[in-house]
Parts: C-alpha cells; structure tokens; sequence
C-alpha cells in the first residue's frame, strides 16, 4: 500500500475543491465533515519557522489551521498542542485567561524540539462564540465564574466540538500524540475519535495577578489537571 505524504494530499485537496461542484454551496454537500486542505504556506514567526496548514469543512463552517513543524513522518507521538481560539488572550494579553501565555509556550516548545504542531481551533469561549463570551464576561464581573456563566448565557458549560480536530490531524496523516493539554476532556475526544494519545504533557504555567480565579474554577469545576490550591496559588 502507498501511503501518500502530506505534499500530495494537500495538492489533491486543493485540486479538488477547485472542482468541487457544491463549492459556493457547502450546505448542498452530503459529506458529514468533507474537511479539505485549502492553503498551505511558509510561517516565520518569532519562535521560528513554521508551516501553516489552512482547512475547510462543512461540520461547522469555521477555518481552522494547524501551525507544524518538522515532518508528520510516520504519524506517531506528535507533540501537540489543540488551541481554543481566544482573541482577548492570544492577541491582546487579557489576563481574565491563561491561553495567550499557553500558546505562547506551545510554540516556543515544539520550536525547540523540533517537530510537533499547533491546531488552532476556531472555538472562542469554549465553542459559545466571541460576543456570547464577552456577556459571560459581563456576569463574572457580577460574580459568576466561567463554569455557570455560560450556564446562564444557556449554553453548556464548554460547548467545544473536536469531530473536525481529530479530522485535520488524521487528514495530515497523524495516529498518534503527546497532548500538551491540562484538560481531561480533550484527552478523552480524541482517543474516543480515533487519535490516539500516547502521552498528556503537562502545560502549565504560573498564575497572573488576575486570572487566579479562573483557574481554580477550571480545576475544580472542569476537572483540569492543576497544581493549585484554593486560593490559586501554586
């Protein structure tokens, strides 16, 4: 069996959404996910270089990206981070979260080891939306934590979806990961999608001044691998 490499899926995947013929009208398609490489291109950033992977699917709409480095080779034991998006944190420091100085150091991680990648996934405010989550800022500020704010906003407490995640890392030709994750949850998506973990790599930093609150509530209320005690401290 020819296994293709990553250079040839993406070439078959931009060719054929090129010919697709429901390609103005995904909601026509009869695939579930139909997630399809749409760009590939270099990425220089300031942890280094980079090749920044584009995709398109019909399961939620969205583009994701996966940021990579070095080759997926086999597939196995990649080093990974899977990002949420977070506007306020990634681009402009909000200290209300921890998932700029996350992304940050994921980079700055797999940059040094060499080989690994970033799938940023488009899931603002745990898949409630960029708006939705400034409201459920508006009530943490009235006293909520994160947890029961969406709960009053009417959505579940994380709302993420990792169907088209475990589907971009499997178009790319990975089986298997070094999760850099504290989240119980998203170890258990992508074993239960067919990626297989082979190791969850702790991925925590200090707290900041303002962002203690939110990180008990994501140990005690999500169940996230945290060394805190009750007063967010380590």
């Amino acid at each position: 069996m020819i296994i293709p490499s990553i250079e040839e899926i993406i070439g078959q995947d931009i060719q054929a959404l090129r010919e697709c013929p429901q390609a103005e009208n995904c909601a026509a398609c009869q695939e579930e996910l139909c997630v399809m490489i749409a760009s590939v291109a270099d990425f220089p950033t300031e942890y280094g270089r980079f090749c920044i992977i584009g995709f398109v699917n019909k399961r939620d709409g969205k583009d994701h990206v996966i940021v990579l480095k070095g080759e997926v080779g086999d597939g196995e034991n990649l080093l990974l981070r899977i990002h949420s998006a977070c506007l306020t944190g990634d681009a402009f420091g909000s200290q209300r979260c921890d998932c700029g100085p996350q992304l940050h150091h994921a980079l700055r991680r797999i940059e040094a080891e060499g080989r690994g990648a970033v799938l940023y996934h488009q899931a603002e405010g745990r898949g409630i939306g960029l708006v939705n989550k400034l409201r459920a800022y508006a009530l943490q500020d009235k006293g909520y934590d994160t947890y029961d704010a969406n709960l009053a906003l009417g959505f579940k407490a994380d709302e993420r979806d990792y169907a088209v995640p475990a589907a971009m890392l499997k178009k790319i030709g990975v089986k298997s990961v070094r999760l850099m994750t504290n989240n119980p949850e998203k170890v258990e998506e992508l074993e239960r999608r067919g990626i297989r973990v082979a190791e969850r790599v702790q991925h925590e930093l200090p707290p900041q001044e303002n962002d203690r609150a939110y990180l008990l509530t994501k140990k005690e209320r999500f169940g996230h691998f945290l060394k805190l005690d009750h007063r967010g401290e380590k």
